[in-house]
C-alpha cells in the first residue's frame, strides 16, 4: 500500500490544501521563485566577477616588448 495510486496523491493534495490553504501555498510558491531567481543572479554575479578579475590581471601584466626581453636575456647570459 504505497503512494503509487493517483487516488492517494489526490487525497494527499486535498489534505494539504485544507491544512495550509491556497493563500499560504501561493506565498510559498512565490517565495520559492524569488529564492531561485536570487540564486541565479548571485551565480551570474560570481561569473561576472571572475571575468572582471581576469581582465584586470591581463591589463596589470602588460606583454613585454622585444627590446626588454632581449636585454633581460643578455643580462642573464653576462652574469653566467
Amino acid at each position: 500500500m504505497g503512494l503509487d495510486s493517483i487516488w492517494h496523491w489526490a487525497i494527499l493534495l486535498v489534505i494539504i490544501l485544507l491544512v495550509f490553504g491556497t493563500g499560504k501555498l501561493t506565498r510559498v510558491g512565490s517565495d520559492l521563485g524569488n529564492a531561485v531567481r536570487g540564486f541565479k543572479k548571485a551565480m551570474q554575479g560570481d561569473e561576472d566577477e571572475e571575468k572582471r578579475k581576469a581582465q584586470e590581471k591581463l591589463q596589470a601584466d602588460p606583454v613585454p616588448d622585444a627590446s626588454s626581453t632581449a636585454s633581460q636575456q643578455r643580462d642573464s647570459s653576462e652574469s653566467k
